[in-house]
């Protein structure tokens, strides 16, 4: 691997030391994202003002540099790790935030923090629903860069349906704006969702308008507990049926609860351990609210176990503790995971939870899964334990199966993790040679030189067989 030891002297030159950093510690930090895959860059950017990505831009240009975009690095799929070395282009340092109270607008760079731009959105009266389980640290512009989701996209969305307009550079450090701060922007292609969910191979994101919307009025909170898992994606199906939109729908299968009730060492439903649970929120006006409860009340006792319902905010924290305690506690199953994202369409809900069943059975793997059914993103966790190899060829073999048969229900291979380094093996899977070589030729069109976060999406890369780094992330057990 190239040093770029000349370029990045010559980029010093240009910005700065406090910009341009070589020490070992900030190398040592920006070379792995949550993949623990971890690649040693030969410099981290960390610019103050937007115009210095166009400076390093170019001159990565001109002098064949690799640069990496980073936020906090909470992606799972190692899209942040700097694989080719090279720059790694921190963003951090650009964080404002501004709500325009009258137009339901927040004007945000790419470094200010999920969980920052919606305390900024409720302080106006507004509410931003894009909540990835790391929102109190992932930075918009990862979650523009991966098309971030979280619990509440079945009824408000993902990223793309909030993104107004982008800012940014192209890859060859061209200052570029997609879009404007109105409503309605049909004014030439639309750059601006190519953009999003590029995974920062496309152009970097430096600014963006978001779409607000009014902050419900009222929540109500209900804990339902079933039989099996199927039992419980059937009663999800019935309750959407029946034109219901909770602002929440999360699942916990059996292992997920079971992992859950040790952390917390409780039985969330007395008389009822280790129960599949779905949990539903509901969101909008006290009149809205005063209807949808009563056919969901309805719903639950013609089909759950059990169920418990909020009585206040307090008790729906409570009640919110089985989904916030499941993903760390699943390391008692195993020491490593693979995080698998995926989709399944609602009418494919309990075929995939049979065959899921005979996949933990056939791989002798524990395999707890939790997601939100709304959208039919579920997060599949095969669990095993890095000393011992007969289980990590097994994990080995059952990701590829579980690749294999969502993409044969009409699902996706990812919902909101992206593809990056962890996923290129299934790629193809996904997608057709000419979906594939046309997304190349975007790709070739807009950075000629190759020079944005090479190796990713397209390049098969074999993550289970890399050595990882042994670090613990605050986000991990959210």
């Amino acid at each position: 691997m190239k040093d770029f030891a000349h370029a990045t002297l010559l980029l010093r030159r240009k910005l700065g030391a406090k910009v341009v950093l070589t020490d070992a510690a900030a190398l040592e930090a920006a070379s792995y994202d949550s993949s623990r895959i971890a690649v040693r860059p030969a410099a981290v950017v960390r610019p103050v003002k937007r115009e210095q990505i166009g400076v390093l831009l170019k001159l990565a240009n001109e002098h064949g540099v690799p640069v990496t975009p980073r936020g906090r690095g909470t992606t799972l799929m190692g899209s942040a790790v700097p694989l080719h070395g090279g720059w790694v282009l921190d963003l951090l340092g650009l964080d404002k935030i501004g709500v325009d109270a009258e137009a339901g607008l927040a004007h945000v760079q790419a470094g200010a923090k999920v969980g920052d731009v919606q305390k900024a959105a409720a302080a106006a009266g507004w509410f931003y629903p894009p909540d990835p389980s790391s929102k109190d640290y992932s930075t918009i512009g990862g979650n523009v860069a991966c098309n971030a989701g979280g619990m509440h996209g079945g009824k408000y969305g993902v990223t793309r349906d909030f993104v107004v307009a982008l800012k940014g550079y192209l890859p060859t450090g061209e200052f570029v704006e997609w879009g404007t701060a109105t409503r309605k922007f049909a004014a030439g292609f639309n750059l601006r969702d190519l953009w999003i969910g590029s995974e920062g191979m496309l152009g970097v994101v430096t600014d963006a308008v978001l779409r607000l919307i009014p902050a419900p009025a009222a929540r109500w909170t209900l804990l339902t507990s079933f039989a099996d898992e199927v039992s419980a994606f059937r009663a999800a199906r019935a309750l959407f049926a029946a034109r219901v939109q909770p602002a929440i729908c999360e699942f916990l299968d059996r292992a997920s609860v079971t992992c859950a009730e040790s952390a917390m060492k409780t039985t969330i439903f007395p008389g009822q351990p280790g129960r599949p649970v779905i949990l539903l929120e509901l969101a909008g006006s006290e009149a809205e609210l005063k209807d949808a409860k009563k056919a969901v009340l309805a719903w639950a006792e013609a089909n759950a176990a059990g169920h418990r319902a909020a009585k206040n905010r307090d008790e729906a924290e409570a009640l919110w503790a089985v989904r916030r305690k499941c993903s760390g506690a699943m390391f008692q199953m195993g020491d490593a995971k693979l995080n698998e994202d995926i989709t399944v369409p609602l009418g494919a809900y309990e075929e995939f939870a049979v065959w899921l069943e005979k996949l933990r059975a056939s791989s002798k793997l524990a395999i707890p899964t939790f997601g939100h059914l709304a959208d039919g993103n579920l997060h599949v966790n095969i669990m095993y334990h890095k000393a011992v190899p007969a289980e990590c060829r097994a994990a080995e073999k059952a990701v590829l199966a579980l690749m294999k048969k969502v993409v044969s229900l009409g699902g996706a291979i990812s919902g909101e993790h992206g593809i990056g380094l962890a996923k290129t093996p299934f790629l193809r899977l996904q997608h057709s040679e000419a979906q594939i070589g046309a997304m190349k030729a975007v790709k070739q069109a807009l950075d000629p030189k190759g020079i944005l976060n090479p190796g990713k999406m397209f390049e098969v890369f074999e993550v289970w067989k890399q050595p990882r780094v042994t670090v613990s992330f605050p986000w991990d057990h959210k």
